[in-house]
């Protein structure tokens, strides 16, 4: 039996709901269903999704040969209901709503796939994969190494919360795992939960508040939180946690380690929530550097692949690479569930028995994540018109020049451009954009633009053939995936009399808007291969200014997912402080628009 020419990979149901589709083995579109519907972090089927990537291929649904979801339902309800007896009566208040969620589709998932996909052929195969076979998955396949070690880390899927494993050709191999309650992504989020963030959606502002702290806490984590081992192995203390029992992440004994009890949203940050930020940081990354150090003493191998949640953690994935464990490593840039739909259908097609021998492209296969919606001038002016905009249309070298002079005079600037990321980050398609010279544009963006904390830290975009002159880093970093220090000759020094948040007020080097008060940076590289445009526009600043560097940002605002259509962009766009929007070939001031809020809607279905 051949191959299966047209494969769709699934995730959905617990959280970041996505679709993609490969054809003939190669990645043709994927997006999460987040970025259609509007919904933060979206976890039904991602029927728009689907569809999405079933129009990008100019396919029906009978055309599809195999449909394949990122976990296996029935292993995780087992897991399910094992847990609720271990702990038995302790589950008693949180059993039943969780059974009552199961006893529907999320069990019959056979039956649930066909009735959201109704043209599918009766006998197109519907198959599962393990979850973080999913992640290792979108790991390796897309990577381009032909062998490396696989490292997958989250919270849980079926059973296995991080694995060890090693791919070579087709075939990947999983070799050791850690299985759950014992998890560093959940430990992660318990520590997300005490400092008053969302999970699942908050661990990088826990992440990004760790620099403002000291690790204060972080050897009373160790003593009384997890037992790490040598390997990188883990053990949690469960008495000091709630998952299993409740509804919360901590108890009384973890609330009364760290000093008292967790943070509500609404309450102010405090300087023991930092000193607890950076201490989980700090453990989170030795486990990581141990866990790494391990698989490459288990395979032997000299690259290294990373996928799972906890692989988004940016500031230990650039700390492996520093260690210097491994020759290279390539993280999967929708590491999170959504991505375990792209792993799914790439497991589908590698493993097959007749699938043809796999060959690693010289930069990945991911083709710069650019795997969502994109839109024609003529689809853009049509959405401009409709919404009343003022607008004017330059050609794209006289686009690039007036975007050059915006920047110049500290203008913040709505991009949109091309097709649309795949994964958490905004990468140039979907960016908010700004000069990283500038003092105030940290603070701008973050109170005026995107309506959150004033403490979050925003990312540098540079070409890669001008990134190590100005960051401790000489290597490919298109996803924004690897943190890494500022040059020191960059630097400014500190004042003594700040500490905290208070942080902020210092410049901290010449390239303040993307410098953290730790004088790191959590760096994008741009080719010209992946984004010609914002590639030229870099180049084109730089000669103007003698700098190489900008502010990116996603485009969207605090709670909302970024923007997929340029209807979203414009009324992003309308309902913030930004100055401009250049969207194709078209450019905006929101000072020349009619006045008045503009209420967010529904996407509308994108081709």
């Amino acid at each position: 039996m051949p191959a299966p020419r047209h494969v769709l990979g699934l995730s959905a149901y617990y959280h970041d709901a996505a679709a993609a589709l490969l054809c003939d083995g190669k990645i043709i579109a994927a997006a999460q269903e987040e970025r259609f519907t509007r919904k933060k972090n979206d976890p039904d089927f991602p029927a728009r999704a689907v569809r999405f990537c079933l129009r990008q291929a100019g396919l029906e649904e009978s055309q599809l040969d195999t449909v394949v979801f990122y976990d296996k339902p029935v292993l995780k309800f087992t897991r399910l209901l094992e847990t609720y007896l271990a702990v038995a009566p302790g589950g008693l208040k949180t059993f039943p709503t969780a059974i009552s969620n199961w006893l529907g589709e999320k069990l019959d998932l056979r039956k649930a796939i066909r009735a959201a996909l109704p043209g599918l052929k009766p006998d197109c195969p519907l198959l599962f994969t393990e979850h973080h076979q999913s992640h290792a998955a979108s790991a390796f396949y897309p990577s381009p190494f032909d062998e490396a070690a696989i490292l997958t880390i989250d919270g849980v899927g079926e059973w296995a919360t991080t694995t060890i494993g090693r791919g070579q050709g087709n075939e990947i191999k999983t070799l050791q795992e850690i299985r759950f309650p014992h998890s560093l992504g959940l430990l992660y989020s318990a520590f997300t939960y005490y400092c008053g963030f969302r999970i699942n959606s908050g661990e990088y502002k826990l992440m990004g508040l760790a620099p403002y702290g000291e690790p204060k806490y972080a050897d009373a984590i160790r003593r009384e939180l997890i037992d790490v081992k040598p390997d990188g192995s883990f053990r949690l203390n469960l008495a000091c946690f709630n998952f299993l029992h409740g509804t919360t992440m901590t108890n009384e004994k973890f609330h009364a380690l760290l000093g008292g009890p967790p943070r509500r949203p609404e309450e102010r940050i405090e300087r023991r929530h930092m000193d607890v930020a950076r201490s989980i940081q700090s453990v989170t990354e030795d486990i990581m550097l141990k866990l790494a150090r391990h698989a490459r003493e288990t395979t032997g191998l000299k690259n290294l692949c990373l996928a799972g949640g906890v692989a988004l953690n940016c500031v230990a994935n650039g700390l492996i690479l520093r260690e210097k464990i491994f020759e290279r490593i390539w993280v999967q840039p929708a590491a999170g569930d959504a991505g375990g739909a792209l792993g799914a259908a790439l497991a589908a097609w590698h493993l097959h028995p007749e699938a043809p021998p796999r060959q690693a492209e010289p930069n990945d296969s991911m083709q710069a994540s650019l795997l969502g919606p994109g839109f024609s001038d003529d689809e853009i002016e049509a959405i401009l018109k409709a919404n009343g905009a003022v607008f004017q249309r330059l050609e794209p070298s006289a686009l690039l020049d007036f975007t050059v002079g915006l920047l110049q005079t500290e203008k913040v600037i709505g991009w949109f451009q091309g097709r649309m990321e795949f994964g958490p980050r905004a990468l140039g398609s979907r960016s908010i954009i700004g000069d990283a010279r500038s003092p105030k544009m940290q603070s701008v963006m973050n109170l005026k633009v995107k309506f959150r904390e004033s403490f979050r830290p925003f990312a540098p975009i540079v070409r890669r053939e001008r990134v190590a002159d100005y960051f401790e880093l000489d290597t490919d970093s298109p996803y924004m995936l690897l943190v890494a220090p500022v040059k020191p000759e960059l630097r400014k020094p500190l004042p003594t009399n700040l500490t905290g948040i208070d942080l902020l007020k210092a410049e901290r080097s010449s390239l303040p808007a993307v410098t953290h008060v730790d004088y790191s940076a959590r760096i994008q590289t741009v080719s010209p291969e992946g984004h010609p445009l914002l590639h030229d526009l870099l180049l084109r600043f730089e000669q103007a200014t003698g700098c190489g560097v900008l502010v990116n940002t996603s485009f969207n605002v605090r709670g909302e997912p970024i923007v997929c259509t340029p209807d979203d962009a414009y009324r992003c766009f309308m309902n913030t402080e930004m100055d401009f929007l250049v969207i194709g070939s078209f450019v905006i001031e929101r000072r020349a628009q009619p006045k008045g809020r503009l209420e967010r809607r529904v996407a509308p279905q994108a081709d």
